[in-house]
């Protein structure tokens, strides 16, 4: 089997509302779509979601880049994964969501040609997940009913709640917050590193009161000394993000101690490729990982729900985002089903979504 074509289309998501981060308000999102055609007749659909403050990368730059990765692949077997990775790291260095749309789509064909759905070609530990719902920076009260509508009217049983702009908003949200859903509602923050140490120390105090499960990012992304010493100062799981982009900077943290949780995104990262390795070092430094997302449509969701399922040590899932555009499914449909929070995947081959383009 050979690859004999790469088919690109940019995809527009509007939001339903502004989605504000500690470094970002996004309104909408520009995307890729990725189709890798083989001589079989068989292909396979990735996603590229790329986002600057985080990847370097826009919609722009993953077009070039992926023109550039097309003249490599044409003629190579698309079941040599590895062989495609190291050719794109040579072609050029970064660019990772443009790198996991093409991972996206190989490992999408590879389940084809197996027969065999997505999460069991990665490892097959489960068919279902439970993913949080995050709740956006706003006003502490609008924070709070809308927690309160994710738990009552959408059956979530975990929040993830965006902190790190204003650290008196953020104690008097969470506050509200757990009034709001009451006690048996797993919480945990997301502050997208805009805490200083001292900052952290004393916010994160705040938030055992109110329990708070795990803080993630507390720090900017090269502060891992910052994220031990957090570590050895508060009772609750400390969640690296940001800092958290190749297989080394994984290794790094377990070294260090740095981390209690490691969050995993295929933009991030490069794709599922990179991502398998990231767990595996997690995993025999007695880390447990959570594959979070962009803002990404139903493909890279999928397969970030597939490599969720797939593996044992990764025990938590933020994969909500496709929920926040203006049409979730977007002429997407299978995948898996979703209620409450808890995703059971599809046992169609592959990503298991109905889509060509």
């Amino acid at each position: 089997m050979k690859i004999t074509d790469v088919k690109v289309e940019v995809i527009h998501i509007p939001m339903k509302k502004p989605f504000r981060i500690a470094f970002a308000v996004q309104d909408h999102s520009v995307n890729v779509l990725v189709k890798v055609m083989t001589d079989e007749g068989i292909y396979g659909i990735g996603e590229a979601a790329p986002f600057e403050p985080v990847t370097g990368e826009n919609s722009a730059t993953v077009l070039e880049v992926l023109k550039l990765f097309k003249q490599g692949l044409i003629g190579m077997d698309p079941m040599n994964i590895e062989g495609i990775h190291l050719m794109m790291d040579r072609l050029i260095s970064g660019n990772t969501s443009a790198k996991a749309a093409i991972d996206i789509a190989l490992y999408d064909l590879k389940g084809k040609v197996m027969n065999q759905p997505l999460y069991k070609v990665l490892g097959g530990y489960r068919d279902q997940i439970v993913t949080d719902m995050t709740i956006g920076i706003d006003k502490p009260e609008l924070m709070a009913q809308e927690a309160k509508e994710r738990v009552e009217r959408d059956g979530f049983r975990i929040l993830k709640v965006k902190a790190g702009i204003n650290p008196a908003d953020d104690i008097r949200a969470l506050t509200l917050i757990r009034e709001a859903v009451g006690p048996d509602i797993r919480l945990r923050v997301d502050a997208n590193q805009g805490y200083t140490v001292n900052d952290a120390v004393r916010v994160l105090k705040e938030f055992e009161k109110i329990g708070v499960d795990a803080v993630e990012q507390c720090l900017p992304w090269w502060d891992m000394d910052g994220s031990k010493i957090l570590r050895q100062k508060v009772d609750m799981q400390i969640m690296l993000d940001e800092s958290i982009h190749s297989p080394i900077d994984a290794a790094r943290a377990c070294k260090m101690d740095a981390a209690d949780i490691l969050n995993i995104k295929l933009m991030k990262c490069g794709g599922l490729y990179p991502a398998e390795k990231i767990n595996a070092i997690a995993e025999a430094n007695h880390v447990n990982c959570m594959v979070g997302c962009m803002l990404e449509t139903k493909v890279a969701i999928a397969a970030g729900v597939s490599l969720v399922a797939a593996k044992s040590n990764i025990t938590e899932a933020d994969c909500d985002s496709f929920m926040y555009a203006v049409d979730p499914e977007m002429g997407m449909p299978g995948g898996f089903t979703i209620e409450g929070g808890v995703y059971t995947l599809s046992q169609k081959p592959g990503l298991g979504l109905d889509l060509d383009f």
